[in-house]
């Protein structure tokens, strides 16, 4: 009985130090990282912004449904291992600029990527830069010191990078 009292204790503890530090934790946040595909701008372009595709080169997308797009632009919803988000596009420069907007109020987080492409070459240098916020306590604690503001950002430029490698890539992504 003695045990289960102290592990309780330990356990409420920890939750309470938990909340108190992502608490002291900023809501917004800024990550960034890029990486060279060896692909064309436009080619890179294509593969970013063709929605329905995501699931084949992105292992973390089960599937894609698109929604009526807003102020002429695409809106759609991802569903993905962590959970279904709703994305839009807030700006379009092809092929060297999209920005995208969570479009869920309902989310503990939200924010911004954009994405900037340049030529280096026959290739192309991908920057990603998410503008996040996280508004949960206990999200931004485990954001910050779990995941790392950047894991999302990595395992995508990881999956581009894989997808423009394939033998696929040279025949126009």
């Amino acid at each position: 009985m003695k045990t289960v009292l102290v592990v309780s204790a330990i356990l409420v503890l920890l939750a309470i130090v938990v909340v108190a530090i992502g608490a002291m934790l900023p809501v917004k946040h800024v990550a960034s990282r890029s990486a060279t595909l060896p692909a064309s701008p436009e080619a890179v372009w294509r593969l970013i912004t063709d929605i329905n595709g995501f699931p084949a080169w992105r292992s973390d997308v089960k599937a894609v449904e698109r929604l009526p797009d807003r102020d002429a632009k695409p809106v759609w919803v991802e569903d993905t291992t962590s959970g279904r988000i709703t994305l839009a596009v807030d700006r379009a420069e092809p092929p060297r600029l999209l920005v995208l907007r969570i479009a869920d109020p309902d989310l503990p987080f939200g924010g911004t990527w954009t994405y900037e492409l340049s030529p280096d070459g026959s290739r192309t240098v991908l920057k990603i830069t998410e503008n996040g916020e996280v508004y949960n306590p206990v999200f931004r604690f485990v954001s910050r010191f779990v995941f790392g503001h950047e894991g999302t950002i990595k395992r995508y430029l990881a999956a581009i990078e894989k997808r423009t490698s394939s033998a696929d890539a040279h025949h126009g992504i």
